[in-house]
């Protein structure tokens, strides 16, 4: 009997946060909804005034599922299909889905490979081998990372701009930014991997040279698969820090069939200011890779999180 008072108080602490954590997830979830929603409305129904949430109300009642008018006119005019010869039967031409959703892909995906074996190398390096000069280089590192890209955009511009005076070959303005991305990313993400390969205990490797492995078979085999959390964490990080960047790729890049996917978005916020369903179906579009690189990576991706806020 005098357990009880206990656990009834547990269990309404226990209610209490559920709710709160509801109404979090909830508030967080509004404006995502919002968007959907608005992307599959009719212009007429998202500029009517007092605006209505569904477009299923009638002259005789205010919600009625038969008389939904939903529509995809604002992913029609984003995507901009047409007919064609190929196995679908159309081809989508609009640039959102034909120019700046791939080119924004290639930046993401090449910085963060290119930041995730960068990162890793030196990680590794900082953790494992202590040299001349290793505590200032990384405090150096570290200083660096509270530096905006916003403040060395202009050297960065007279630098793209004396690069394409320069006729290098194989150059273009897409090696220069995901070289900048790299520059921009790479040191945190070297902290990251510090920090998870010094929760790797020396031991495993020392096994595995006594074994017969060499130091890049031990590192290949033994460390980099329990890195392998924060080394995904890194990768998502960096990918969805420039899949989301719009300024160095606004200013950096001179051609428009180079340029990243805000970029696209800013250029439909000024054709389409009224028409709201088309500039909601173009934010779904550029969110949807995203949140399916996060679906299907949530376990690591989380796993890694927790593993780093409880080991560091």
């Amino acid at each position: 009997m005098r357990h009880k008072p206990l656990m009834t108080r547990q269990r309404r602490e226990n209610i209490l946060i559920n709710i709160a954590l509801i109404a979090v997830v909830l508030l967080a979830m509004l404006p995502i909804a919002t968007t959907v929603l608005v992307s599959f409305k009719m212009e007429q129904d998202v500029t009517r005034k007092p605006p209505v949430i569904f477009p299923c109300d009638t002259e005789t009642q205010a919600f009625e599922w038969a008389a939904c008018r939903w529509s995809v006119e604002g992913y029609d005019r984003v995507l901009k299909p047409e007919p064609a010869s190929n196995w679908l039967g159309f081809e989508l031409t609009g640039n959102m889905i034909r120019t700046y959703i791939p080119n924004t892909l290639l930046y993401a995906t090449t910085t963060s490979l290119l930041v995730v074996i960068l990162a890793g190398l030196s990680g590794y390096a900082f953790s494992r081998y202590r040299f001349r000069g290793h505590r200032p280089l990384m405090v150096s590192i570290l200083a660096i990372t509270g530096v905006p890209l916003l403040t060395n955009l202009l050297a960065l511009y007279q630098m793209g701009v004396k690069l394409r005076k320069a006729d290098i070959p194989f150059y273009d303005d897409r090696f220069f930014i995901i070289m900048v991305y790299m520059g921009f990313f790479l040191p945190l993400s070297v902290w990251i991997a510090k920090g998870f390969f010094d929760a790797i205990p020396r031991e495993l490797e020392d096994a595995a040279l006594i074994d017969g492995c060499s130091p890049l078979g031990a590192l290949w085999r033994v460390i980099m698969p329990l890195a392998a959390p924060g080394l995904m964490a890194v990768f998502l990080l960096t990918f969805v820090g420039v899949w989301n960047e719009f300024i160095a790729g606004y200013l950096l890049i001179s051609k428009n069939d180079h340029k990243t996917v805000m970029f696209g978005l800013y250029d439909f916020l000024g054709q389409n200011i009224i028409n709201l369903q088309v500039l909601a179906a173009a934010c779904i579009l550029i969110a949807l890779p995203v949140v399916v690189l996060f679906l299907f990576t949530r376990r690591t991706f989380f796993k890694a999180m927790v593993e780093g806020a409880i080991k560091g």
